[in-house]
């Protein structure tokens, strides 16, 4: 299990349990924390798990596919780090680290 630090463009703060091999998106919709939607089921599709990833931590969350490069390019607010939550695994690596969520996913 790892934990993750969801933090809502508010500031308002979520701190879960993920299972190490779900994906970060699963996670923050297993735990009903607000401002991921998942609208593609986690396919890289949708760009509705927008998050973005502090300095420290973007290593540890390996680098982005193709496909979510191009998701992110149609995201509002895509920074160099800007991350979608499906495509980062849960894992003991990445215990603790804080994901931003940006004010929409639309």
């Amino acid at each position: 299990m790892a934990k993750i630090k969801y933090i809502e463009f508010d500031r308002t703060e979520h701190v879960v349990e993920v299972a190490n091999g779900e994906n970060l998106m699963e996670g923050a919709l297993g735990n009903n924390v607000p401002g991921i939607d998942g609208d593609c089921g986690g396919n890289a599709a949708c760009a509705t798990c927008h998050c973005y990833v502090g300095d420290d931590w973007l290593a540890a969350t390996g680098p982005r596919s193709d496909s979510e490069e191009a998701m992110l390019e149609l995201a509002d607010g895509m920074t160099a780090n800007s991350r979608l939550a499906c495509q980062i695994i849960a894992s003991d690596a990445i215990d603790g680290i804080e994901l931003r969520l940006p004010e929409t996913q639309h």
